[in-house]
């Protein structure tokens, strides 16, 4: 990292790929960046991922809604996705952070239902909480009714693709709360698959 760059910015950052399982993907894939609206995040793209960066909300829509149209089609799509805030060394596109909190792709996507199901894992680096923390998002969870119970390493969601994706926001932000300078959610959401879910 280098350090010339690190500042205090409260920008959220989140890397992303998505997986569809198809011999299609690359239209697949080229099909939801063109139905998504970037234009309120900073966003570039690499061989292996894709990271956009701006406010909590326009990061959210971004990724759920290149979700949703890779997935809309019926093949069965995964996306791995590690969301971020705190971090030192962001600071690159926080000219993002002055944008209103207008969702551009918001209403696009309202028609999309898809189930989809996922294992998150949230990371409160710095705080001496972390567990209260966890404690806190999973019962968040259950709440909002999307709580597919406990694994190791990581929490299970289930239920429509467009609640999950809230879960996950609002995760992240009452993560915010504590007293950890950095927050870290990781993220693996499956859409369309044919394998069935494993009871315990």
């Amino acid at each position: 990292m280098n350090t010339a760059s690190c500042g205090s910015s409260r920008i959220v950052g989140c890397r992303f790929s998505i997986y569809p399982m198809s011999d299609r993907f690359v239209d697949i894939i080229m099909g939801a960046l063109k139905e998504t609206d970037m234009s309120k995040v900073w966003s570039k793209t690499d061989d292996v991922s894709t990271c956009v960066r701006g406010r909590t909300e326009h990061v959210f829509d971004v990724v759920q809604s290149i979700f949703l149209h890779s997935a809309a089609g019926g093949e069965h799509v995964v996306l791995n996705a590690t969301f971020s805030i705190g971090c030192p060394g962001d600071s690159e596109g926080d000219v993002y952070l002055s944008e209103d909190d207008i969702r551009l792709n918001a209403r696009h996507c309202q028609a999309i239902q898809i189930e989809a199901a996922s294992q998150f894992s949230l990371y409160p680096l710095g705080s001496t909480s972390y567990m209260d923390t966890i404690y806190d998002i999973v019962a968040l969870a259950k709440e909002e009714g999307t709580f597919g119970g406990s694994a190791h390493y990581a929490s299970r969601l289930d239920g429509d693709a467009q609640r999950v994706f809230a879960t996950l926001e609002h995760a992240f932000v009452k993560a915010q709360a504590s007293d950890a300078s950095h927050i870290v959610m990781t993220a693996t959401i499956s859409a369309n698959s044919p394998s069935k879910k494993e009871r315990a």
